[in-house]
């Protein structure tokens, strides 16, 4: 088991491999379809710091944030997927969420050192190791908003890195 602290660094990513199984403490980003092609807009705008958030290093982990608790959702949703090698490019160091990705997005994560873990779909197990939620932008979209949580250990399993895919042979 790989202990992971948040910021990530790229050498702490550029060690992981497919099937590394992974503990991730720290601050996580959390956000889905609704919100990061916004987030994505923001990079591409160079305008990050109007709403105070940093991708340099960071977590995203696909889930919406609601009172009932956090899960995974599909990543290869088309919204989130087309946003995962940009964010890449703008910093983000690990993408977090469920299912398989386009062979295309793996590689292009590839390329800027990023990496994909899944997370079981374990929402009372991620209630006991979030410790702190704070909606950070767009909070007119409620729990599709971009959030942060403190995480204490979210288990993953890497699914994608260095171009190689958990779900390709």
């Amino acid at each position: 088991m790989i202990r992971l602290q948040t910021p990530l660094s790229p050498e702490e990513t550029a060690r992981l491999r497919v099937g590394d199984t992974v503990l991730i403490s720290g601050g996580i980003l959390c956000g889905r379809d609704a919100v990061l092609p916004k987030i994505l807009q923001k990079a591409r705008e160079n305008a990050l710091n109007e709403i105070g958030v940093d991708l340099e290093g960071q977590v995203i982990f696909h889930t919406a944030v609601s009172p009932a608790g956090i899960g995974p959702t599909s990543s290869n949703k088309a919204e989130i997927e087309e946003s995962i090698v940009p964010l890449s490019a703008a910093g983000v160091r690990l993408h977090l969420g469920k299912g398989r990705l386009k062979p295309e997005t793996v590689e292009g994560m590839a390329r800027f050192g990023a990496v994909y873990a899944v997370i079981p779909p374990v929402t009372a197990l991620l209630g006991e190791k979030t410790k702190k939620k704070e909606c950070l932008a767009f909070p007119e979209l409620g729990m599709e908003a971009l959030w942060r949580v403190e995480a204490d250990g979210f288990p993953a399993v890497i699914a994608a890195a260095g171009g190689r895919s958990l779900y390709e042979k």
